[in-house]
C-alpha cells in the first residue's frame, strides 16, 4: 500500500471512528459530538448528501443509537417488516449501518385494557443503550430487557419465551424467526417494582459498571388526577448481567408526580465523588450516591441522596393534581435529562406541556451543593435537554424557539424561531447545531455567538427524535423515515 493511501486511511479513521452507543455524551448526557466534515444540509428530492434512507412506521419518537455497525431505532408496526406481526406494536429495529437494511427487530404487543397505559401507535419510544454484545432497553410495556446485538443469528441465549412475549394476550404463542430479537433477560417493572405506566415509556438506560440505572416511567392514571401506585420508585438500579432488581430511590416522589416520569439519569465525578443525577416527575432534581455492591442478604437497597434541588420552589407541593389543566398555577415537570458540562449542572423544565402552567426555565446549578447559579426564562413549555458547547448553552422550547445562552452568566446571546414545537433536543457537532420540530422543520445553524442559518428545510413528517451523529454520518429520524446524511464531494 502506498504511503499517501495509508495516510488517507489513517486520517479517515481518525475522523470517522466514533459510535454513539447511548443517548448523549458518555453519561454526562451532553448532546455534543467531535465528528467533523458533516453536511450543512441535504436535498430530499435529488438525494444530495443522502447516503441512504429507510422507511420506518408512522411514529418514531426515539433517538437512533449507533454501535458496532448497527443502528437501533424505535418505531411502530404500521409498516410491518414481518407478516406474522400484525396490528399495533412497539418495535425496536436493528439496522445495518452500511445501508439501513433490517437485521432483526424486537416486536412488543401493546399493554391491554387502557390506552393510557400504552398510547395507540406510539411505538417504541425509549432509546437503546449498547455495550459490547448487549443492548439494554425499556419497552413500551414497562419492561427492562437485555438483548443480544446479533438477534437470533447466533442462537437463542438466556430467556426462552420470545414467542410468548411477542404474542398478544389470549392468542396462541408465535414461533420465533430469523428477524426476531433474542432476549437474554427481562425485568417487568410493573410486577417487580409496582409501577403504573402512562402514555409511553421514554427511558434511556444508563450503565455504570455492573449496574443499570433506569427511570421507571411511573405516572398518573387515565384521569390524570390520581396516582395508582404511590409507593412506586422513580429511579431503580438493575444488575446488568442478570436483570436482578437491586435498589431504588427512597424519596417518595410518586404521590407528587404531575404527569409521568420521562427524564433519564446522568452521571459525573464531582470533586472525586461519583454522583448520579436524576430529575423526578415532581420537578425536583436529585443527586445520589451510586450503588457500590448488592446487599449480602439480597434485600432491596435504597439509594443514598446527597442533595435535592427544586427548580420551582413556589409551585404547589401537595395535592398537585388539583392543578391539572391549570395554565396559570401548577407544579413543574422535567422531561429532558440533567446535563453535566464545564463543572456545572444544567436542567430545563417548567409547567407540564399538556397539563400545566405556561412557564419554563433553563437552570444552572452547582453540582456539589445544589446552589442555583442562574436562571433563564424559556417559552411556555420545554420538553428537551440543554446542550452545552464552547461556553454556550443551546436550549429549545415548545414555542419553537432556540435559545443561545452564555453558560457562565445565564444571559441571552441570541434566539432563533422555527416552525413548530420542539420535542427533539439540539445536537452540536462540527461547528453546527442540528435542530428539528414537530412540524417537520429541520434546520442547521452555525454554533457560536453569531447566529447564522446554514440550512432550513420543511420536511413532510414531524420530528420528535434528536439528530444523531456517528462515524461521519448525520442520522435524522422523522416520524416515518430514517435518513443517513453524509458530506458528498
Amino acid at each position: 500500500m502506498s504511503l499517501p493511501r495509508l495516510a488517507l486511511l489513517l486520517y479517515s479513521s481518525a475522523l470517522f471512528a466514533a459510535d454513539q452507543p447511548q443517548w448523549g455524551q458518555a453519561w454526562t448526557r451532553n448532546l455534543v459530538s467531535s465528528e467533523q466534515h458533516l453536511p450543512d444540509g441535504f436535498d430530499p428530492e435529488t438525494k444530495q448528501n443522502v447516503k441512504w434512507m429507510v422507511d420506518l412506521g408512522t411514529q418514531a419518537h426515539s433517538t437512533p443509537i449507533i454501535a458496532g455497525g448497527r443502528i437501533f431505532v424505535g418505531t411502530n408496526n404500521a409498516n410491518p417488516r414481518d407478516p406474522k406481526h400484525v396490528g399495533d406494536r412497539g418495535v425496536l429495529m436493528c439496522l445495518d449501518e452500511k445501508d439501513g437494511h433490517l437485521l432483526w427487530q424486537l416486536v412488543v404487543p401493546k399493554l391491554e385494557d387502557d390506552k393510557y397505559l400504552d398510547w395507540p401507535e406510539m411505538g417504541m419510544c425509549s432509546e437503546a443503550t449498547v455495550e459490547g454484545e448487549r443492548v439494554y432497553l425499556t419497552t413500551n410495556r414497562g419492561e427492562v430487557v437485555c438483548l443480544d446485538v446479533h438477534g437470533m443469528a447466533n442462537g437463542n441465549d438466556g430467556y426462552q419465551d420470545e414467542g410468548q412475549h411477542m404474542t398478544p394476550r389470549d392468542a396462541a404463542p408465535m414461533t420465533s424467526g430469523p428477524l426476531d430479537a433474542d432476549i437474554v433477560w427481562l425485568l417487568d417493572m410493573k410486577e417487580a417494582c409496582g409501577i403504573w405506566c402512562h402514555d409511553g415509556a421514554h427511558s434511556s438506560i444508563m450503565i455504570q459498571g455492573e449496574h443499570l440505572y433506569v427511570n421507571t416511567g411511573t405516572g398518573v392514571d387515565n384521569t390524570h388526577r390520581f396516582i395508582r401506585r404511590p409507593e412506586a420508585p422513580s429511579l431503580i438500579v438493575v444488575e446488568k448481567a442478570t436483570g436482578k432488581y437491586l435498589a431504588r430511590d427512597d424519596e417518595h416522589i410518586s404521590p407528587n408526580i404531575f404527569h409521568s416520569t420521562w427524564s433519564s439519569p446522568s452521571f459525573a465525578d464531582i470533586d472525586g465523588k461519583p454522583t448520579v443525577f436524576f430529575c423526578g416527575g415532581n420537578g425536583i432534581t436529585y443527586a445520589f450516591e451510586p450503588l457500590d455492591q448488592p446487599a449480602p442478604s439480597g434485600e432491596l437497597l435504597k439509594l443514598t441522596k446527597r442533595w435535592q434541588y427544586d427548580m420551582d420552589p413556589t409551585a404547589p407541593k401537595t395535592q398537585v393534581h388539583r392543578f391539572t389543566q391549570n395554565k396559570q398555577e401548577s407544579p413543574s415537570n422535567i422531561y429532558g435529562m440533567p446535563v453535566i458540562a464545564d463543572g456545572k449542572l444544567f436542567v430545563a423544565g417548567g409547567g407540564d406541556v399538556f397539563w400545566g402552567k405556561n412557564q419554563s426555565w433553563l437552570k444552572c446549578v452547582d453540582p456539589r451543593n445544589a446552589k442555583e447559579l442562574w436562571s433563564y426564562e424559556l417559552g411556555k413549555h420545554t420538553l428537551t435537554t440543554p446542550t452545552i458547547h464552547d461556553g454556550l448553552v443551546y436550549a429549545t422550547d415548545a414555542d419553537g424557539t432556540v435559545h443561545c445562552v452564555d453558560a457562565q452568566t445565564g444571559k441571552m446571546v441570541w434566539t432563533h424561531s422555527m416552525n413548530g414545537s420542539f420535542w427533539a433536543s439540539a445536537m452540536v457537532a462540527d461547528g453546527k447545531i442540528f435542530l428539528g420540530t414537530r412540524k417537520g422543520n429541520w434546520a442547521v445553524l452555525a454554533a457560536g455567538r453569531e447566529k447564522k442559518v446554514l440550512c432550513n428545510l420543511e420536511l413532510k413528517a414531524p420530528i420528535s427524535a434528536t439528530t444523531t451523529i456517528a462515524n461521519g454520518v448525520v442520522y435524522l429520524t422523522t416520524m416515518k423515515q430514517l435518513w443517513a446524511l453524509a458530506d458528498k464531494p
